[in-house]
């Protein structure tokens, strides 16, 4: 059947793939598995656990579910409710909490969810903590009873905490700029534009009214197009869009023009050089951030190392190489004096404290980089087990390769959260990028169907 946990969690269409029966045992299992990995901390008296969801209407369920799992194996549960990721990591780490738990299928659409745990400190689990607590799955085990049993407790006062530790992170105050923020309906719909209010912004709000149903629908970093026309008809001097999740951000200029991940990475790259504090003058991003990104960073003194595709394999080389920022071109950054995890509203405010601390425009400080021409073609239906290992793929990569000739890359991926394989193609103009792209798409989908 293959590996239950993907890149980020557990993630498929609720009460079909993701059940409430899976939260629970999996919760039980991460409580087991995690709780064991080390010393229950001395501040409690028995294993403590952070749980936050998405507002998607099937968080409310799988969230009961996997805090009455947490509750049943002897943890105390403190319920946050409806915060993004990176608070639910945040809040583990400051709580000193055993694990975290987050109810959410991030930028997918509202049929998904998962469920995704944090260790002690607020990381995400590596491979084998995963590969243990699938192992424990349903397994029988001793389980507490009478006073043994954990308590839940209600923790609205997470999203204040989680706010005052943005506010914290910022090196300038935005006064002067007018900034439209997306929130995908999802679950920085509070929290989001509460904090660039407080850090002194003209807030436009769009994409903040989730009804359980409408997560990613038409907004976020997914949907841009909602966000370009409010920056324009606002007169704004940017906008940032958070995910379903709001682990990721991307941006768009005050002319409407779209920033990604590897232009926000390079911005705040910069700015953290200038100041001194970008850590041996290094960025971790993944394979499939942009060359033109690389060259840029190359030309202003800074290395960059390169993962494979997750936020997860970006942060476990930034803690390697004690490096302290890196993400990805989908708009996952991670600022590790900051934070354990992606954290979009944390990367809209360091972008804007960029701005308004330079006096440039967006625009001009996107300018640092110039993308080379890149098409992502996304291939369903087919085997994306073997696309690494078939003969007649591989061939078709190389004379891919060959053809470019230095002038461009080929990579081609499974997904690690979705049934697709990834064709990505960058070239030294659209046109050339397209059609090595779509003649690759073709080979694999006929290659490797499953049809």
């Amino acid at each position: 059947m293959g590996r239950m946990f993907g890149t980020d969690g557990v993630r498929g269409v609720a009460n079909q793939d993701v059940t409430a029966e899976l939260a629970l045992g999996l919760s039980v299992a991460a409580a087991r598995v995690l709780v064991e990995a080390g010393e229950v901390s001395a501040d409690h008296e028995r294993p403590v656990a952070v749980v936050g969801r998405d507002p998607r209407a099937s968080g409310e369920f799988l969230g009961a579910a996997t805090v009455a799992g947490l509750a049943s194996a002897g943890v105390d549960v403190y319920d946050a409710g409806v915060l993004p990721t990176p608070a639910i990591a945040y809040l583990t780490a400051t709580m000193n909490a055993d694990l975290g738990a987050m109810l959410s299928a991030s930028h997918n659409a509202m049929p998904d969810n998962g469920i995704k745990f944090f260790s002690r400190g607020g990381h995400k689990l590596p491979d084998a903590l995963e590969d243990a607590i699938e192992a424990h799955l349903h397994e029988e085990y001793e389980r507490p009873t009478g006073a043994s049993v954990g308590r839940v407790h209600p923790y609205a006062e997470g999203g204040e905490k989680y706010i005052g530790h943005l506010l914290g992170a910022l090196p300038h105050r935005l006064e002067g700029l007018k900034i439209v923020v997306d929130c995908a309906h999802g679950a920085a719909s509070v929290v989001g534009p509460e904090v660039f209010r407080r850090a002194g912004a003209d807030v436009v709000v769009i994409g903040a009214t989730p009804d359980g149903l409408n997560i990613n629908d038409g907004y976020g970093s997914t949907h841009l197009e909602k966000l370009q026309e409010a920056v324009v008809a606002n007169g704004a001097d940017f906008g940032v869009a958070f995910d379903g999740d709001a682990d990721r951000c991307l941006a768009v200029d005050g002319t409407g023009e779209v920033v990604d991940g590897d232009q926000i990475m390079a911005i705040l790259a910069l700015d953290l050089k200038e100041r001194g504090v970008l850590a041996e003058d290094t960025l971790v991003a993944t394979v499939m951030s942009n060359l033109g990104m690389i060259k840029a960073m190359e030309r202003e003194g800074i290395a960059v190392k390169q993962t494979g595709v997750g936020d997860r394999y970006v942060l476990e080389e930034m803690r390697r190489g004690s490096y302290s920022l890196g993400g990805e071109q989908s708009g996952h950054v991670i600022a590790l004096d900051h934070g354990t995890t992606g954290d979009g509203v944390l990367t809209g405010l360091l972008l804007a404290a960029r701005v308004a601390s330079s006096g440039r425009s967006l625009a001009r400080l996107g300018a640092v980089m110039q993308r080379m021409p890149q098409k992502l073609i996304n291939v369903k239906g087919v085997d994306k087990s073997a696309v690494d290992s078939h003969d007649g793929v591989q061939a078709a990569v190389r004379a891919a390769e060959s053809d470019l000739a230095g002038a461009g890359r080929v990579l081609l991926r499974k997904s690690g959260t979705e049934p697709v394989v990834r064709v990505m193609v960058e070239a030294d103009t659209a046109e050339r990028a397209q059609a090595v792209a779509t003649h690759l798409a073709d080979v694999v989908k006929r290659e490797l169907s499953i049809d």
